[in-house]
């Protein structure tokens, strides 16, 4: 744009023609002009004066105008004139109002003289925030849409791509791995991010977060648009493999074929958009264990082992299925983990054996001290599922009395040997937990195991008070962010099978006792745990309800 040769008529073409090329408004463009020769004025006459440019559309005339503001003492004659001053150009004129003096119009000669250089890089400006709010406007709204775009270019790592209103980038990090494509080519991405820099509006894509994925299965299945399916999940490996779930809300249709489609059609336009990143559509389910089972395709699954909570924890596959459960370089379960959010551990059948006979004989050496019998009868307790010297103490003695070979006396006679073993290993836990530090009040806290206080006095939470300042997770574990991964931290009792409604009830028992709460708020956080259970059992509730 060259402001120099330009007379009153090339301007209203240079406008029309700026606004064109940028696709912005005509007016957006003369406003920019305007303040460019204000600029322009400022440099000839001075810049301490308020100079104003207008431009007249209809007859192509510039004009530029001096303001003074009417004030009653000046303090400033270059932007202000007296009141005496001013009436004696114009008699009817006030405090507050301006006096508007009209300047000789700069011509080409003078504009040679001054440095027109200021005057270019104030349109450049405006044009570049008319570019930029316009794009705004445009994509704003658009956030987690899909949009198709020109790849203008790669810079260090970066795919630069042309919209067709302004620009957006695809950093390195939300391009699929080892993607690099040829510049003029046609790529689709969604808008996951619109953010202010110094520099204006920049739109960001990405083609790796899950919602990429699912927006493409919704562009070529229907039936997500009609409401009859859904994806409930999704794990990525972008740009190699992915696992999705997802379930039907009618009986008729099966949301596994209606993603596949016909030959694989459906999911195949996905796969080609990926960069043949391989896509597994398994049926999402509310059985974990069946979820499971279904997120570790291709691997068949043996049987789901649970932990002391009755929490699935390890599943077993057969020993020839182990590598395949595990995936290479483990991304079969990593992947099947992500999309359950399960923490479970894969083991074969061989390790499941030598593991279950390992525990069984450290139990049955238990058997064998806590109650001083032989060996046979050790086994047979073990055989018969008893687990623990806790639980042949406490059970009913007609669980004993129903083992071949027991009878009332030697039941008896079992469960006061285990009494005896529990009252005498309580007694030493309790002591050597004291020599931490424990102090009587948390040691008569009728919530805690002697070892769960040991377990706690070793940590240095020696009183209730300092037991009621703990939060649930550092009592039953939990996931913590660090550097962006969900990392799992070790709960202080999560060994004794302690999960966070029981570490909730100890907690808020705790602060009942040293007052930190009143029993109001105490039986209100009870009444809502109530009402949420009824809430969920309530008949007819559905997830999508």
């Amino acid at each position: 744009m060259n402001l120099i040769s330009a007379n009153k008529f090339e301007l209203m073409q240079m406008a029309e023609s700026v606004a064109q090329e940028k696709n912005i408004g005509r007016d957006i463009v003369i406003n920019a002009m305007e303040e460019a020769m204000a600029r322009a004025a400022n440099m000839r006459y001075g810049s301490e004066l308020d100079i104003r440019a207008h431009y007249e559309v209809e007859t192509g005339s510039l004009t530029l105008q001096r303001v003074r503001q009417v004030v009653e003492d000046v303090t400033n004659s270059a932007i202000e004139i007296a009141i005496e001053e001013a009436r004696k150009i114009q008699t009817d004129i006030a405090i507050g109002e301006a006096i508007i003096d009209l300047l000789p119009s700069l011509g080409v000669d003078e504009l040679d003289r001054i440095n027109i250089q200021a005057a270019k890089q104030v349109i450049h400006r405006k044009v570049r925030e008319a570019e930029l709010n316009q794009q705004y406007e445009e994509y704003h709204d658009k956030i987690g849409h899909i949009i198709v775009g020109t790849v203008k270019g790669v810079e260090h790592g970066n795919i630069i791509v042309e919209l067709p209103v302004g620009e957006a980038i695809i950093h390195r990090t939300q391009k699929i791995r080892q993607e690099n494509p040829d510049k003029g080519s046609r790529i689709r991405a969604m808008i996951y991010q619109i953010s202010q820099e110094t520099r204006g509006h920049q739109i960001r894509l990405t083609r790796t977060s899950n919602e990429f994925m699912r927006e493409l299965f919704r562009n070529e299945v229907p039936e997500f648009y009609e409401k009859n399916i859904d994806i409930k999940c999704i794990a990525r490996d972008p740009g190699s493999r992915a696992k999705i779930a997802v379930v039907s809300y009618d009986a008729s249709i099966d949301p596994v074929g209606a993603c596949v489609g016909i030959r694989g059609s459906r999911v195949q336009a996905v796969v080609n958009e990926l960069q043949g990143e391989r896509v597994d559509i398994i049926p999402w389910s509310e059985n974990e264990f069946e979820f499971i089972t279904q997120a570790l395709q291709p691997a068949q699954v043996t049987k789901g082992l649970l932990d002391g909570l009755g929490n699935l924890k390890t599943i077993v596959v057969p020993d020839d299925q182990l590598s395949l459960a595990i995936g290479k370089r483990g991304q079969n379960v990593r992947l099947a983990r992500s999309l359950t959010g399960m923490e479970i551990e894969i083991i074969s059948e061989t390790h499941e054996r030598e593991q279950r006979e390992e525990m069984n004989n450290a139990i049955q050496t238990q058997f064998m001290e806590a109650m001083d019998i032989d060996e046979n009868f050790a086994r047979l307790l073990v055989t018969e599922s008893f687990e623990t010297v806790d639980y042949i103490a406490a059970c009913n003695i007609e669980e004993l009395t129903a083992i071949n070979g027991i009878d009332d006396d030697i039941a008896t006679e079992l469960q006061e040997r285990a009494s005896d073993f529990i009252t005498k290993e309580n007694q030493e836990t309790l002591a050597e937990a004291r020599r931490y530090g424990l102090q009587e009040d948390l040691e008569k806290f009728e919530l805690l195991t002697p070892k769960m206080l040991l377990a706690l006095a070793q940590d240095k939470i020696t009183s209730l008070n300092d037991f009621a300042t703990l939060a649930d997770w550092e009592i039953a574990g939990g996931f913590n962010e660090v550097k962006g991964r969900q990392i799992w931290e070790q709960g202080l009792l999560q060994t004794f099978d302690v999960n966070q409604d029981l570490a909730n009830e100890m907690i808020l028992t705790a602060r009942l006792r040293v007052g930190i709460i009143d029993e109001e708020a105490f039986n209100s956080f009870f009444a809502q745990d109530d009402q949420t259970l009824e809430d969920d059992n309530e008949p007819g509730q559905t997830e999508e309800s």
